[in-house]
């Protein structure tokens, strides 16, 4: 068995595309190894800064060789196809035989094809790797036609001691394959031929490079967290820094610089953000968890202790330049107080069909207050914060490092002497923003992150812009995930029907003041038909809701844009169409006639109107909310999934329908899987089958035997219960009803699984006992009617049929 070694030395390759480019490479070789019948014992790929590297072991000297068989044309075919076959086979025909397949009697051959030596096979094999890598971007250079993500220098293939024959073309030269490597580009560049991969890692690793890329990392922390205690100090945990700047160096040397004193006033998560983003500085801290005045750079250079002090000093340099830059900001920012900085909002684009973000924030605000006593937060509190929430944004300091929103309108905030809990809202409305992320617990900031949140939610949907498939451009799984951590980790009884429309309402009600101004300012009177040009942006929204709403009752696109357009009057045609489109242009073209006296002059004229339009969006507002449930239903089984929930019991409890309350739907769903999980559960789900088959089965033939809007007693007919079994089920039946009913209506939905269990008895004994297809058509009746009232009762807690296994 023998060994190929593979190196592709180029100038630095990015840090970000570094493991999955060697993962990459190690895939499409050893893919196309095993193609090529070559199999092999490990596979192995490394990287540094500057060569992705790969060793496979255990490979053969030669393909196996392989033998096919070919079926041809019957023996009694025409010449022309006898040759045709042979042509392709390359054989003649005293080198087939004749078979009898039952179908008649066909030309056979057996082709013996001899396995080619390995290292013949190897070099194409690399060369399509090569040019198949992906690279999220990659670059010319000289006159050459070929693309990489750097310049490449050489290629080192070695299969079993020898260098392989071949090389790469790129372009205008060609890189042969070669049997030498070079080591670290300033302390090792001379070339050292190798035979293997264990003269490649012991050459390259005397000559200052560290292969392994666990190694380097490993390096990376214990040196630097030697520095750190001999100075009384801790190294703030970084995984991403760390597997960044693992990828900068091949010889990573630690070494500790110092802050300058006059910048430790400035927020340390400016100073964090700046060393990291900037010069991938690891920060250091106090032991009582405060930001230190030292830093951890990580060199290239082999230790020498004046080398070392010179690149400390230069990194210090460096260090002092950026961190000016970043008090400046600072110092500038704190000269105009937060709640100033919100009229600069009006020009900071949001998303065309949905305004700007002085738009978002008079919604976010609006719904805040609405959101605040579901929470336990003052209305107020939470509408102030929110009005400030987006301020920061027109900050210096934002504007350097985007990744700080939100942290520094929290400082700028109590510098202007605003409350705390406003602060915090102001902070953390963003979060969380990830399954790792901390989840606010102050009211007022769950208050103005649910708010924020569900305002992007409901306007996208609003507009139409939703995810599909894998594209998810404006983050809503994300936003959806947030509102459903914010709620279920903070225990909180919110409805989200009620906020949706909430929201949705704020939307609407903002289409005619903006209208108003729209027209005031720019539209000649009469211009009203103009706000449903599609490229406006409340026209967008009119046309966005419209299409999707008509689209769902299965009216075409065409169709829609025939009348929405039509060349009749706005006004006159908008009764017509019958659909949310209509109601919100209305709602848009009456805020243009305000103006005109299209509506009439006085205000509370005006409230009413916008009322009126807004009862007759009902069908609209719940068919969004409609989209918006099943939307959080989905996110909320990928939560739950990953925390091992089964899926399918959210789905059963889902079904239900009308369920908005995400704590109370957990609790059941938590309540059924216990259930389900003891042997009460486990047979009932059973029985629930059998019956719902039968009653299905019937159902095909008869038509439904449920009658859901009468009383228990009308379905049944308990005089013509003729068996123990089924009086016994019916009595049953009854009790579990009424308890069952008692027990949702005071959410204890483990008693009412207990209610449950007590019809484990009473429907094994049925169906051992009872003959539910009576040849009595009234008996018959009664069996299948008190199957179904079994069907309904479960039902009351949860759809059975959802539920998997």
């Amino acid at each position: 068995m023998a060994e190929l070694l593979l190196e592709l030395f180029s100038e630095e390759i990015p840090a970000r595309m570094q493991a999955r480019a060697a993962e990459d490479l190690k895939g499409l070789v050893t893919g196309k190894l095993k193609a090529a019948g070559l199999e092999f014992s490990s596979a192995d790929a490394y990287v540094t800064p500057r060569r992705l590297t790969l060793v496979v072991d255990g490979l053969p000297e030669k393909q196996p060789d392989v033998s096919e068989e070919r079926r041809g044309p019957r023996v009694d075919a025409p010449e022309k196809a006898i040759q045709g076959f042979l042509a392709s086979t390359g054989l003649t025909l005293d080198q087939c035989e004749k078979r009898d397949t039952g179908k008649g009697e066909f030309w056979f051959v057996v082709i013996e094809k001899k396995g080619e030596a390995t290292a013949d096979v190897l070099p194409e094999i690399i060369l399509s790797a090569i040019r198949e890598l992906p690279w999220p971007k990659s670059m010319r250079w000289g006159r050459n036609t070929f693309r990489w993500v750097r310049p490449l220098h050489h290629i080192l293939a070695v299969f079993d001691g020898a260098v392989l024959d071949g090389g790469l073309d790129l372009g205008e030269t060609q890189l042969t394959f070669t049997g030498e490597t070079r080591g670290h580009r300033f302390l090792a560049p001379d070339a050292v031929t190798v035979g293997s991969f264990h003269e490649y890692r012991t050459e390259i690793g005397g000559a200052f490079v560290m292969l392994d890329r666990e190694d380097r990392k490993e390096t990376i922390l214990n040196e630097a967290r030697v520095l750190c205690e001999a100075e009384g100090l801790v190294l703030r945990d970084d995984r991403g820094l760390l597997d960044e700047v693992c990828g900068l160096v091949e010889w990573p040397v630690p070494l500790m610089g110092r802050i300058d004193g006059e910048f430790m006033s400035v927020p340390p998560e400016v100073l964090v953000t700046s060393m990291r983003s900037h010069q991938k500085y690891f920060a250091v801290e106090t032991k009582d968890g405060r930001l230190a005045d030292r830093f951890i750079l990580v060199s290239n250079m082999a230790s020498e202790e004046t080398r070392n002090a010179n690149i400390v000093a230069g990194n210090e340099k460096v260090l002092r330049a950026r961190l000016s830059d970043a008090k400046f900001f600072w110092d500038q920012d704190r000269a105009v107080k937060l709640a100033d900085r919100r009229d600069a909002l009006k020009d900071v684009k949001f998303y065309d069909k949905l305004g700007t973000m002085a738009d978002k924030v008079a919604r976010v605000s609006a719904l805040a207050a609405e959101i605040a006593p579901m929470v336990g937060a003052n209305a107020d509190t939470a509408r102030h914060a929110a009005t400030l929430a987006k301020a920061d944004l027109t900050t210096g300091m934002v504007g350097e490092f985007p990744e700080l929103q939100g942290l520094m309108g929290r400082y700028y905030a109590l510098d202007a002497g605003e409350d705390r809990q406003v602060a915090d809202a102001i902070a953390q409305h963003y979060s969380p923003v990830g399954p790792t992320d901390t989840c606010p617990t102050a009211p007022v900031s769950v208050a103005v992150a649910i708010a924020d949140k569900i305002d992007t939610l409901v306007g996208f949907f609003a507009i139409g812009e939703t995810p599909t498939g894998s594209k998810d451009p404006f983050a809503l799984r994300r936003a959806a995930l947030g509102v459903i951590r914010l709620i279920i980790e903070n225990g909180l009884r919110v409805p989200l029907s009620k906020v949706f429309d909430a929201s949705l309402r704020v939307f609407v009600e903002a289409i005619p003041i903006e209208m108003v101004s729209a027209l005031t300012t720019s539209a000649p009177p009469g211009s009203a038909h103009d706000t449903f040009n599609p490229t406006n942006r409340f026209g967008g929204f009119t046309y966005a809701v419209g299409r999707d709403f008509i689209r769902d009752r299965g009216c075409s696109e065409a169709e829609f844009n025939a009348e929405m357009f039509g060349p009749e009057d706005v006004l006159k045609r908008i009764p017509a169409l019958g659909n949310a489109a209509q109601l919100v242009g209305l709602l848009s073209s009456k805020a243009g006639g305000y103006r005109d006296g299209l509506v009439g002059n006085q205000p509370n004229e005006f409230d009413q109107e916008v009322e009126n339009c807004w009862e007759k969006m009902r069908d609209w507002r719940d068919w969004l909310q409609s989209k918006l449930l099943d939307f959080f239903a989905d996110r909320l089984k990928v939560h739950l999934r990953e925390q091992g929930v089964r899926h399918d019991l959210i789905a059963a409890v889902f079904e239900l329908g009308g369920e908005d309350d995400l704590v109370r739907l957990l609790a059941r769903v938590h309540a059924l899987s216990d259930f389900l999980a003891t042997d009460d559960g486990a047979n009932l789900l059973a029985g629930y089958r059998r019956a719902s088959n039968i009653l299905r089965a019937e159902e095909k033939k008869d038509g439904p035997f449920s009658a859901s809007d009468a009383a228990f007693a009308d379905r049944i007919d308990p005089s013509i219960l003729a068996q123990a079994e089924e009086t016994n089920l019916y009595e049953a039946v009854r009790q579990a009803e009424a308890a069952i009913k008692t027990h949702l209506a005071g959410e204890d939905f483990t008693s009412a699984m207990a209610s449950l269990s007590h019809l484990r008895g009473p429907i094994d004994a049925f169906f051992d006992a009872v003959t539910v297809n009576a040849d009595d058509a009234a008996l018959r009746t009664n069996r299948l009617r008190l199957l179904d009232a079994v069907r309904t009762v479960m039902g009351n807690i949860a759809d059975f049929s959802r539920v998997e296994g």
